[in-house]
Formats: C-alpha cells, structure tokens, sequence
C-alpha cells in the first residue's frame, strides 16, 4: 500500500488474547514498507513472545522503559513516530492512555508522541459497553486520537458481541485512508455549532435536552484532518475538544450560540448547524432559586432565535450551510422542509426511530438531502465514521464551487 511506504509506526501490543493478531497486522505494515517499531506490555509477552515480533519488524522489541542499565528512550520514539497504533489496547491500556497514567513503555511513549495516535480496543463485549470503558473512548476522543471500529462476532468468552479487535487488514486500510487522505479543505474556515444549549429557569434550574456534543466534535475533527480550520461553538458539553486549527468557543445559552454563530460565520467558507437548540426560553429567568409551593407551576415561554435560518438568510453565494434535523416521525418530509424554508444547501437527518442513533450514543445513522435534489443514504456507524461521510459528501467540493 503506498500509502503507508515509508510511514514509521510505533506498534503498541496491550495483553490481550487478540495481541495474535498482531503478527499478521506487523507483517502487513511491513510487506506494506513501513518501518514498524514493536512495544509490548509484559502481559502481551504472555501472550505472544517478543522474538516473534523482533522477527517480523527486524527491530528490538522494548517491553519496559529501561533494560537492565539501559534506558529505552521513549521521548525519542515519540518523536521518530509517524504515527502511533495501539492493537489490541485493552480496557485497562485505554484507561492509562486517556487518564495519563504512565506505568509502562506504551503510555510513555504515547504521552510523549507527537504523531496521529490510532487505537484499536479489543475486549469481552460487556467490558465494552461498561461505561467506564465509553467514558476513556471519549476522553481518548477530544484528545484528537482516532478510534479503530471494534468487531462484532464471538468473542473468548464464548459470547458474542461488539469488542473483537478490527482484523489486521482492516486495520492496514484504515491507517492507508488516514496518510492517504489530500488536504482538500486547507484554507477553508467551518463554524459548527454543537451539543445543547441551557435554557435558565432560575439560578439552579434549566431547560435542555440530552446532547452530549459527540457528533460535532466529531465532525470538527474530520474537517481539521482535511486541512481545514474550525470554528465550534459549544454549548454546555462533557468534550474537552482540541487539535490545532480548532477555535472552541463554550456557550451556554441559545442566544449566546446565536451571537457567536452570526459573529463568526461572515468569515467562513461553511457552517455545519449540529447543535440541539433549545427553540424556546422562559420569559423571566427567577433571579433566586423557586421554592416548592403550589401543585402546579406554569413557565412561559419566548421562541429562541433560530440560528440555521438566520445564516440562512446571511449566506453568500460561496458559502455554504448545512442543518441538522433530529425526526421522531416524518423524517424525511420534515427535514426537506427545513432544508428550503432556512435556505440550506444541504441537510443531515438522523430519527430516534433508529436503534443506535441519537443523543449520548457513539454511533449515529443518517441521510443526507441537497437542495437539488439529491439523496445520500448510510449505514449504522460510529459517529467518528459519521462525520466523515458528512464532510466528504457536503464539504470536500467546496473549493470548486467559490
């Protein structure tokens, strides 16, 4: 593959019964020509011997940070690294990784890579789905790591179940995809606003909705691996998004992401609208906390400034703006409708009728309509594949069309 000739890859190999499949992933990447240097935990050893891996990659394979009066020096390969694959990174290496915890040759080196850092779980299905385990993946996520879809089939546990470590040659595709990709969006500014936004009741007390954001950092980070910059207004939000080329701006409120979205938007090539915003606001936001007296309490209500329709009406013609719209029924007749009336060039929906997809999930399904005409139908996938899709088939034309 010759998008990978050349490459030099840190290979981290956690303690897994999947660290076999290792040996098929190193003889890929180095029939593929990268320069493949091997790491192992000492519960990977168990599993597989280092010698096997020396073999294969024609290099040393370090498994401790010093050996005997020597010091491998994990600041050095961090920095040697073209990239940085963890397969398999079991449960316990995703939670060093994503919280710091420095105790071995794998997370020294990944705290001192500067490189892309890819990482391939590999783990019994119910230590998968713990969320713990989806709590890590996301920290994992705003770091600007990129996560390697796990596998659905039998597991050694006898059961079956999401948690298998991606096969090798899909791994290999999937790191030839990453150094293979063109800087198609470099020079191009996107604002995206993103997550929810809170709506004050009174000092303690708010309306919202469940967002988490995921699906608008995600789509942050796809548009800056193309090369472009990103503007992403954030509404209140767990992510800790970063990458550089990215400009966060935290928000609370509707009409805070309405002055931010108008403010930044004149100054970029694009505007991605994935933010769930509250479309209405109490009238008079309490300024003490409402004590429990009454058996009912009635809020008025005031309709939120709608941010899609104002850019909308703001756009120019080498703009280009894309909406969202979450549908519990009539998607796709809903979503056509919102497309025209805001003046939207394209439109993504995704429906709470689908399993999977949604708010708080990390993995999404959704259609995409232009406004002429076209129709774009996906899978179930994660939301990290999701954004992908989004930006390759909303935004990698964007240059031809200013």
């Amino acid at each position: 593959m010759k998008e990978i000739k050349g490459k030099k890859i840190v290979l981290g190999i956690s303690g897994s019964i999947a660290a076999y499949k290792a040996v098929v992933l190193t003889r890929l990447l180095v029939k593929a020509g990268a320069e493949v240097q091997v790491l192992m935990t000492p519960a990977a050893t168990k599993f597989v011997q280092p010698l096997t891996f020396a073999t294969l990659s024609k290099r040393p394979v370090f498994t401790e940070v010093t050996a005997g009066e020597a010091w491998n020096n994990h600041v050095e390969l961090g920095l040697w690294a073209d990239a940085m694959l963890v397969a398999p990174a079991t449960a316990n290496t995703l939670a060093r990784l994503a919280n710091g915890i420095c105790d071995n040759i794998i997370s020294a080196v990944y705290l001192s890579a500067r490189c892309p850092v890819f990482v391939a779980p590999a783990m019994d299905v119910d230590m998968w789905h713990h969320p713990s385990t989806q709590r890590n993946i996301d920290l994992l996520a705003t770091y600007g790591n990129h996560l390697i879809p796990v596998g659905n089939g039998e597991l050694a546990s006898g059961l079956v179940g999401e948690g298998r470590l991606a096969e090798p040659e899909h791994i290999v595709d999937y790191l030839g995809r990453f150094f293979g990709k063109s800087q198609l969006l470099k020079g191009q500014k996107i604002l995206i606003t993103a997550g929810p936004t809170y709506e004050g009741i009174d000092p303690v007390r708010f309306i919202g909705n469940r967002s988490s954001g995921k699906m608008g950092v995600a789509l942050a980070q796809a548009i800056l691996q193309q090369g472009g910059e990103v503007i992403l207004v954030l509404g209140p939000s767990a992510l800790k998004p970063e990458g550089e080329g990215l400009q966060l701006i935290r928000v609370e409120s509707a009409q805070e992401m309405y002055d931010a979205a108008v403010s930044a938007f004149p100054d970029c090539q694009a505007g991605i609208m994935a933010a769930a915003v509250a479309d209405y606001r109490p009238v008079n936001m309490a300024t003490e906390k409402i004590k429990k007296s009454d058996d009912r309490m009635t809020i008025e209500l005031v309709k939120n400034p709608d941010i899609a329709a104002q850019l909308g009406r703001q756009k120019q013609t080498h703009q280009r703006l894309i909406g969202f719209a979450l549908e519990t029924t009539q998607g796709e007749a809903n979503a056509k409708s919102k497309l025209a009336r805001k003046n939207l060039d394209f439109i993504v929906l995704n429906s709470l009728q689908d399993s999977g997809a949604g708010f708080g999930v990390d993995t999404n399904k959704v259609s995409i309509f232009s406004s002429d005409n076209k129709v774009y139908h996906f899978e179930l996938k994660t939301k990290d594949a999701v954004a992908q899709d989004i930006v390759a088939t909303t935004l990698l034309d964007i240059k031809s069309k200013d």
